[in-house]
């Protein structure tokens, strides 16, 4: 299985996961010149950045772990590119979640991160 294949793939079980637990698609795969936004949901009045990660094993670390600090500053600078693209929503808190998936692909564990990290969409 590819990674694009993969990614796809793991996209879709974070996006029902999400979804279960009542949150609604707003976006899906955003691209920007900084990188793409895999999902973003609206949680109540809260805007959600979803990174999706798998790790089949955790040899090199968790999923999670391996969303670092040039990583989050992309994230962060393509949901800057978000907001100006959607004024209206611009106004709503807004959080960054990591979802990540590890074990085989057809049984997947899931461990999502709320508000993975700390960020400053004003910078």
């Amino acid at each position: 299985m590819n990674a694009r294949v993969s990614g796809a793939i793991f996209e879709e079980h974070a996006l029902a996961h999400l979804q279960r637990a009542g949150l609604r698609l707003l976006a899906r795969n955003f691209n920007t010149r900084f990188g793409e936004l895999d999902l973003v949901m609206r949680d109540a009045d809260t805007l959600v950045f979803v990174e999706v990660r798998y790790r089949r094993h955790g040899a090199f670390g968790s999923g999670a772990a391996s969303v670092g600090a040039s990583k989050r500053e992309r994230l962060m600078k393509a949901a800057q590119l978000f907001l100006q693209a959607h004024p209206k929503l611009a106004a709503l808190p807004c959080r960054f979640d990591v979802l990540a998936f590890d074990g085989e692909p057809t049984a997947p564990r899931c461990d999502w991160h709320r508000a993975a990290f700390d960020f400053d969409l004003t910078g």
